[in-house]
């Protein structure tokens, strides 16, 4: 089959089987999306395809048995989802946290990675440098001034905590 043959098979048929699949599934959206993975699965072997004596009935086939996987994929995981108790509260972030991150957009994102990566991910320079193609010279660089940085936005409060931002004419320095 040519590509101008697949095409036009495709053309007149995939409204009909998406409205057959519609039918099976429920769901038309999942019917699209079933049919067209059929379709992509066809393509790949459209040299021999004619050959088939219904290769219409194939593509429907082929996915009403990925609705199926699709179902039974759906059942097992709520399956899973039952069995397991609900995940306890988690808190909310904390002040400290809060104004971290929020100083932490203050910064250059080379700046912001390395020092994500090195203090929040315990990553070694040399793993930053290799992960991110950077010289080792230039991540220390970036760290440094990313802390320098990144004091200028956050100032310490009698209890030691950094969860203060600074702000200009603030008078904290």
């Amino acid at each position: 089959m040519t590509e101008d043959e697949f095409d036009a098979f495709y053309a007149a048929t995939f409204p009909r089987l998406t409205g057959q699949l519609s039918a099976f599934t429920g769901d038309r959206e999942e019917a699209q999306d079933v049919v067209q993975e059929a379709f992509v699965r066809a393509w790949d072997r459209r040299a021999d395809f004619l050959a088939d004596e219904a290769p219409e009935a194939w593509i429907r086939t082929v996915a009403m048995r990925l609705a199926v996987s699709r179902w039974r994929r759906a059942k097992r995981w709520l399956e899973l989802v039952r069995r397991t108790p609900p995940p306890e509260s988690v808190p909310g972030p904390t002040p400290d946290h809060t104004a971290l991150v929020a100083a932490l957009r203050q910064l250059p994102k080379a700046q912001r990675m390395v020092i994500v990566l090195h203090h929040l991910c315990d990553v070694t320079v040399e793993q930053i440098a290799s992960e991110t193609g950077t010289p080792v010279g230039t991540v220390k660089a970036r760290l440094y001034r990313g802390r320098a940085a990144l004091a200028k936005h956050l100032t310490v409060d009698e209890v030691g905590r950094a969860d203060v931002p600074v702000r200009e004419g603030s008078g904290h320095v």
